[in-house]
């Protein structure tokens, strides 16, 4: 079932941020909001995730669905290993053997199983940027929400994340709502992408890729 956000208006003193807004996006499908920064972007997102409330209209499709979410930043927690990591997002969903099989699995897909004991404040941030994507998918969600994971991250190592976030993604193809401001991440990774702008926020174009997942 797709998403469908729904004349969803909302306001932050006297900004109106967005009024009437509506926007379908299809499941098992990556979809890319993509739009300049500090146009509403993330407000969208966490709206749709349910972090931040909105004034009126409504949300379909994501009655009773799991969220995970990567953030700009890592928001790993730093008292705990890699691994550890991971777990967390894991106990209430699976038995110990469990937890390890997945925590693994997902390590070596983006080539930390080497790191699994060290603690945040010893990896590189690209590094911690990919236990955050790892945990993301290792979390049993069906959709999984991304705010400019790769921002401020040079290009080698974002083309590296981009890879691993493809390979993890072909695995289950859950639903994914990227927010970018960045037009080559969108092409690499979404199938559809919403250019969005102004104040308040307004789909401007819907464009259809090619992109090779």
């Amino acid at each position: 079932m797709e998403i469908e956000v729904k004349d969803i208006s909302k306001k932050y003193g006297n900004l109106q941020v967005l009024r009437n807004f509506n926007i379908k996006l299809e499941e098992k499908r990556i979809s890319a909001i993509l739009g300049p920064s500090g146009c509403g972007k993330t407000t969208l997102l966490n709206i749709i995730s349910g972090l931040e409330k909105y004034d009126s209209g409504s949300i379909i499709g994501i009655e009773n669905k799991k969220f995970s979410y990567i953030f700009q930043e890592d928001r790993l927690l730093p008292w705990s290993s890699v691994e550890e990591n991971i777990h967390f997002v894991l106990k209430k969903d699976y038995k110990d053997q469990e937890i390890i099989n997945i925590t693994d699995k997902y390590l070596k897909i983006v080539g930390l199983e080497e790191y699994r004991h060290y603690y945040p404040n010893q990896l590189s941030g690209g590094m911690k940027q990919r236990v955050a994507i790892a945990r993301a998918f290792a979390y049993p969600s069906d959709i999984l929400l991304m705010d400019e994971p790769f921002k401020g991250l040079d290009m080698e190592l974002k083309k590296n994340l981009i890879e691993a976030f493809i390979s993890l993604w072909k695995k289950d193809k859950r639903t994914v709502i990227f927010v970018t401001h960045d037009m080559d991440e969108a092409m690499r990774l979404a199938d559809y992408i919403f250019i969005l702008g102004g104040k308040p926020l307004a789909i401007k174009e819907k464009v259809v890729t090619n992109a090779k997942k």
